[in-house]
């Protein structure tokens, strides 16, 4: 099956513009978006099965879709615009413009759910699912594919300049919700006053930002193939791990265990400095806090550092604890010094950062954790499972809810620890992370990863993947 070749019959490629009057106006976008631009968008994929013969008649209805996003676009007007650029100062800004948001409808007639689920995010889970978009300046795409089952491929691109993970998957909450219960949906109202995230005049940085608000990604060309892994992290596991942590949060003690034996799989030198880095979300840092619903980018990259020695072998509580401690150092203070710094930095934004690398001293961790990944029903169910649908560098990780809900809605609880990094490395922390994990199950808190101890455990299984 991996070597088949598949592919998708576009049958419309249409737009999408708001179903009433929105304004019309540049809108302004502060020094945490404009950061972003070089991103491009971020392709995501949910998917869907119906539950029965009778629901599949309308499952998916393109006219009923495509009424709720117009309805969900006025009050989230700026998906409808188009990345432009401010006559007057040359900031880049959304030109709010009802152009509308791209909309393709296709068909894959070799490929069931069940296979879809199979693939790991990677360049040819996009090019099938995701939409191609022209021109580069819209800021929201979608595709609708119709799969040989009968279920659903749902792939979506959201520009990042635009939005960070809540605001995108506040409007998927919106859009589902429109289509599952008409003009009966409780909408709640994204904020889009950007000014409140504008820099200080003068713009300042206190001068302990820079030990914890990580200002740049060096990234570079990879000296040799990357490759993509999904490794699965049983809620079991998971509960011994932040056991062993003392109790600290999920994304700590996760964190914890990956930073650590990825500084082991690359056989780093002991007395190389590493950094581990995170996106962390502001809106509950600044004071007054901004608005739970602010649509936009609330979020910018912290780090913690160490040398590769120690963290490859100390207790993974105390890692837990050096992460948790950049994280309680993000206050007011650091927020308006990140939102300063990055207005006043010369920042090249004009590399794209698909197919580079980070450095092998670094890694970075986004953490979807906690996030209504499931909430997007449309009226036939929450999706069987929801992902990125391609890693766009090495050294970069993403933990995501895994697949399947309960009856409440909630997650099974296992994570789904998506890894980019390169080839020759990804196998061996693969291993040491189930090292690790059987030790935690044990209540032991392991020390060095010795070689006697890895030729003990055998290759972990990870997601089967095309």
């Amino acid at each position: 099956m991996g070597s088949m070749a598949f592919d998708v019959q576009v049958l419309e490629s249409s737009f999408v513009a708001p179903s009433e009057p929105t304004p019309r106006k540049g809108l302004w976008l502060s020094s945490l978006d404009t950061v972003q631009a070089n991103k491009g968008h971020t392709p995501t994929i949910y998917l869907y099965s119906p539950k029965d013969v009778a629901a599949a008649a309308d499952f998916f209805d393109v006219a009923r879709l495509k009424e709720a996003m117009a309805k969900a676009l006025v009050a989230f007007y700026p998906l409808a615009g188009r990345l432009g650029i401010n006559n007057g100062d040359g900031r880049v800004e959304i030109d709010c413009n009802d152009e509308g948001a791209l909309f393709v409808v296709a068909r894959a007639d070799d490929l069931t759910v069940d296979e879809v689920k199979e693939f790991k995010p990677s360049p040819e889970l996009r090019r099938l699912f995701v939409p191609r978009i022209e021109p580069s300046s819209i800021i929201l795409a979608i595709q609708v594919t119709f799969l040989k089952c009968g279920g659903v491929a749902l792939g979506t691109a959201l520009h990042h300049v635009s939005i960070d993970a809540s605001s995108a998957f506040h409007f998927f909450q919106t859009w589902s919700a429109f289509s599952k219960h008409g003009d009966r949906a409780a909408v709640e109202l994204p904020c889009h006053d950007r000014t409140l995230l504008r820099a200080r005049s003068p713009p300042t940085v206190h001068p302990d930002a820079l030990f914890t608000l990580h200002t740049k990604l060096a990234v570079y060309d990879p000296s040799g193939p990357l490759s993509t892994e999904v490794f699965t992290i049983s809620r079991d596991q998971v509960a011994s791990l932040k056991h062993l942590c003392g109790g600290t949060s999920t994304f700590s003690a996760v964190s914890a265990l990956i930073w650590q034996c990825t500084c082991v799989a690359r056989r780093l030198p002991p007395d190389s400095e590493v950094r581990l880095v995170f996106p962390a979300d502001l809106r509950s840092r600044m004071r007054p806090p901004l608005p739970r619903h602010y649509f936009g980018n609330a979020v910018f990259r912290l780090h913690a550092t160490g040398v590769a020695g120690h963290i490859g072998t100390m207790a993974l509580g105390s890692i837990a604890a050096h992460i948790k401690g950049a994280i309680k150092r993000m206050d007011d203070e650091l927020v308006r010094s990140a939102i300063d710094y990055f207005e006043m930095a010369e920042m090249n934004n004009s590399r794209p950062l698909r197919g580079s690398t980070l450095p092998q001293t670094d890694l970075s961790i986004t953490s979807w954790l906690g996030r209504p990944q499931y909430d997007a029903d449309f009226g036939w169910g929450k999706p069987q499972l929801m992902s990125r649908a391609e890693s766009a560098r090495g050294g970069l990780v993403h933990l995501m809810n895994t697949e399947g809900t309960t009856n409440d809605g909630g997650g099974s609880g296992d994570i789904r620890v998506l890894v980019c990094m390169e080839a020759v490395n990804i196998k061996e922390l693969g291993r040491l992370l189930y090292v690790k994990l059987k030790q935690a199950a044990c209540g032991v808190a392991p020390g060095e990863l010795s070689k006697d101890a890895l030729l003990q455990v055998p290759t972990p299984i990870v997601q089967e993947s095309r």
